[in-house]
């Protein structure tokens, strides 16, 4: 079984990088200019990446 505090924690950042991203995108359609653009890209792919590996362990998690 999993452990429901991991699991708690798992849950609350990922809701964390949610909003992270969601606020990431609506300053990516107020920027001009392609270093703004590039760096809120950045940004964007970093949360993307952190969020998609905390999915893999909620899963993993839940499976078990």
């Amino acid at each position: 079984m999993a452990d429901t505090k991991t699991l708690a924690e798992i849950e609350q950042r990922i809701a964390i990088l949610r909003d992270n991203l969601r606020e990431l995108v609506e300053q990516a359609a107020g920027f001009s200019g392609a270093a703004n653009e590039e760096l809120t890209a950045d940004r964007i792919n970093e949360q993307q990446a952190e969020l998609d590996e905390l999915l893999k362990k909620r899963d993993a998690m839940t499976k078990s």
